[in-house]
């Protein structure tokens, strides 16, 4: 036997010997086994209070590599982010079937240079996916920049972010739910008996949060048939109501939209019918209103967000009813599309079903979007929803709102 027939033989056993080995104890190549797939049937649809779904998405978990860093905003602008989206979000992982290693939820605390920094260090710490809820557009930006230099992924909490690529927004439908104040309102307006509304509009934060843009988009549309952020004083529609005015409360601050309102109320005695683009802003208006002596169901205000001040003030005919976003259907969509993201996959269309672009002026482009279905909720359907859901604690509701308030909602 030659020399190279030899070697061609003793690299044949080689290679035989090397496949048993690896048939038995495991490769440690890439291709190693089928990689996870994502559920077939996983969609905006998908879940439930209960959060039995996320279940399903343990073989995706597994398969997944690093972890994933969240960074929520604040405890100020909503109670929603320590009352329900951190533990809402810590549920959904650890249904998914994610370790405590493998996830990390924060909070800001309000300071841009905070949520910048904790993205970095989850990136430093091996994280693989970033669910952020900017506080504003400039550091969401900042940390959109810095997570895509280190090629990982991001998804815009609640709040769009605009640039980059590998960026992805969960949140609901930001203009439907501006369509849901705007025709709530509308119908409050008629239900309330306001005769020759004259309307005043107090918008959110555009100044710093583009979803208020596209707020102010859906209730304009809804109301004057003008799907623009911004309409112009005395605008009239077919229903018989003015436009008197409409102004920003920058940052989405309630202090300051009280006192533009105490402003503009002053300035405008006429005005009986109001707009808010969110609860809090809409309580800013009913304690001027209270003040100022004007009694319960004669002029209308709205709001967003379900909270218990709101759903206080609209069992007091203080408000007409509110837009209830449920948090637990946006932390299980945020995991889920995390959990699609750090396996390596492509996130399927019944999950990714929309897109949101910057408004106008604002620079960025088009970002995939999981766009969720808000509720607007008021009386008649307050126990049916944030009750059930638990969102709001009964309790707490009938001793600020009253138990005949509550009885009158069949909330018992």
């Amino acid at each position: 036997m030659t020399f190279r027939k030899l070697k061609r033989l003793s690299l044949s056993a080689c290679a035989g010997v090397l496949t048993l080995v690896a048939a038995a104890c495991g490769s440690s190549s890439t291709t190693s086994g089928p990689a996870a797939t994502v559920p077939s049937d996983l969609t905006i649809q998908s879940f439930t209070a209960d959060f039995s779904y996320m279940a399903k998405l343990k073989d995706l978990a597994a398969a997944g590599h690093g972890s994933v860093g969240v960074i929520l905003p604040d405890t100020t602008s909503s109670a929603r982010y320590t009352a329900f989206d951190a533990p809402y979000l810590q549920k959904a992982f650890t249904e998914a079937g994610y370790s405590s290693s493998q996830f990390n939820i924060q909070n800001a605390q309000g300071d841009e240079a905070k949520e910048l920094s904790i993205a970095q260090a989850d990136i430093t710490n091996g994280a693989t996916v970033l669910i952020m809820d900017p506080l504003n557009s400039s550091v969401g930006s900042q940390i959109q920049a810095y997570a895509q230099s280190h090629g990982v992924k991001v998804i815009s909490y609640d709040r769009a972010t605009f640039t980059g690529s590998n960026t992805y927004y969960v949140s609901f439908d930001n203009v439907q739910v501006g369509e849901l104040i705007g025709k709530g309102f509308v119908k409050c307006v008629t239900d309330w008996g306001v005769s020759s509304p004259q309307v005043f509009e107090l918008d959110g934060g555009q100044n710093s949060d583009p979803n208020a843009v596209d707020f102010a988009k859906g209730y304009n549309d809804a109301i004057w048939s003008q799907k623009v952020a911004n309409v112009a004083d005395g605008t009239t529609n077919s229903q018989g109501m003015k436009l008197v005015h409409e102004q920003v409360a920058t940052d989405w601050k309630n202090d300051i939209g009280a006192q533009i309102f105490q402003q503009q109320f002053t300035a405008h005695q006429n005005i009986n019918a109001t707009v808010e683009a969110n609860d809090g802003l809409g309580n800013a208006v009913v304690q001027v209103l209270k003040n100022r002596g004007v009694p319960a169901k004669k002029v209308p205000t709205t709001g967003q967000d379900a909270t218990l001040d709101g759903m206080v003030n609209v069992l007091q005919d203080r408000q007409c009813g509110s837009v209830y976003k449920a948090v637990y259907l946006e932390a299980q969509d945020a995991v889920a599309l995390a959990t699609v993201l750090r396996a390596g996959q492509t996130p399927p269309t019944g999950l990714v079903n929309g897109t949101t672009s910057p408004p106008q002026g604002v620079a960025g482009n088009q970002q995939p979007a999981s766009l969720l279905v808000p509720v607007w909720v008021d009386k008649s359907n307050m126990a049916a929803t944030v009750i059930k859901d638990q969102f709001i604690d009964k309790t707490a509701l009938c001793s600020k709102a009253g138990a005949s308030a509550c009885t009158a909602a069949n909330i018992s």
